[in-house]
């Protein structure tokens, strides 16, 4: 089996390589056993493991088990009702990750990247693994290819549906529990920058659409008591905003509505659009945000809260991820003159652009 996190790396394919010359047989390759490269490469290749890494440490809630002080493996598995074998072998590699740190022993403790994965904590990524792991996602990951080939999402092919009916569905409510509380939590990565640069000022009324569990309009109302919100999303997600609210305790000025953005928003003074557009193409983010634009009230704004790819050939988050938007939808990460060219098809200029965190950057939107 191929060794896909590198670590047996360059030195074990020399000695395989003189194997195979020994009995005559020669290969021609521009690699050589010692290509310094290749180790690089299978460490890349290692990202699918890593991945499901990550998604078994949170299904088996070890890094809560660890919360407080290290633990044997055996105690983890006690705890978890895992085999104890093959738990030492999970968090083994999850301490090559650094996400766990190995005493001694086989007492492993929590580092800090292993605490975003607790499910207690600001900030924690826990619902992100276990979505990107779980069947919605990593079934059309299988074929990413052929979306290549094809130039659109293959999750018709995978899932017989696109993701989101895949979510309505009664039989994956859970699933869809996790990706809406991945969507919250990711959102913690970029609300409070953006809750800090954006003004309020002459606004009455906000709606957050397609906002999940409302965690961005919610922290807008806790910045200012003034504010109204609501959150519009599909059925499957409005119960969850409804009880965010009221933990907050904002429910008297808020409410959750189902509904369809592509249709029909409710009128408003500002509308939070965030992560979104990345979801759909550019016709369909045209509907959206002329759906926007049809409601708003007189002088009224909109924040486009989204990835924006930079400069080609250097190291970018949103080009990558603009790979996961191939697999999963038929969207896209954009750069801002793609932004722009929506923006203006919609019935909007972009008046003011800043980052607002985590690789993310806030658009205003001005009606025209």
């Amino acid at each position: 089996m191929t060794d896909v996190t590198g670590m047996n790396n360059v030195a074990d394919m020399a000695g395989a390589t003189e194997a195979t010359e020994a009995t005559g047989t020669t290969y021609a390759t521009d690699v050589t056993p010692s290509d310094p490269d290749a180790g690089a490469v299978f460490n890349l290749l290692g990202g699918l493991v890593a991945a499901q890494v990550l998604g078994a440490l949170a299904e088996l809630h070890i890094p809560d088990h660890l919360a407080d002080g290290a633990l044997t493996a055996e105690e983890v598995a006690q705890r978890a009702g895992s085999h104890p074998q093959t738990t030492y072998r999970l968090m083994r590699a999850a301490s090559s990750l650094g996400l766990l740190d190995h005493e001694g022993q086989r007492r492993f403790r929590l580092t800090g990247l292993g605490r975003l994965l607790r499910s207690d904590v600001p900030g924690s990524l826990r619902s992100m693994a276990l979505v990107q792991t779980s069947p919605g996602h990593w079934q059309s990951w299988a074929h990413f290819t052929e979306a290549v080939r094809q130039g659109s999402t293959q999750t018709q092919k995978a899932l017989g549906m696109d993701l989101f009916e895949y979510f309505a569905r009664p039989e994956n409510v859970a699933e869809a529990a996790l990706f809406s509380q991945a969507m919250g939590d990711m959102s913690g990565l970029v609300t409070q920058g953006a809750v800090a640069a954006l003004s309020t000022a002459g606004v009455s009324t906000v709606v957050d659409v397609g906002g999940a569990h409302g965690d961005f309009v919610l922290a807008l109302m806790e910045a200012d008591s003034e504010l109204s919100g609501q959150v519009l999303d599909l059925p499957h997600a409005v119960d969850g905003a409804r009880a965010e609210a009221e933990k907050r305790g904002l429910s008297y000025r808020f409410s959750a509505v189902a509904g369809d953005f592509f249709q029909e928003v409710p009128s408003a003074d500002l509308y939070l659009v965030k992560t979104i557009l990345h979801d759909w193409d550019d016709a369909q983010c045209v509907t959206i945000l002329r759906s926007c634009r049809s409601a708003v009230n007189e002088g009224g704004r909109a924040l486009v809260v989204e990835l924006v790819v930079g400069e080609l050939g250097r190291p970018d988050f949103a080009a990558v991820s603009d790979m996961a938007m191939l697999a999963m939808t038929n969207g896209r990460e954009r750069d801002l003159t793609e932004f722009d060219a929506v923006f203006t098809a919609a019935g909007w200029r972009r008046s003011k652009t800043y980052p607002v965190g985590g690789g993310y950057f806030g658009m205003e939107l001005v009606a025209v």
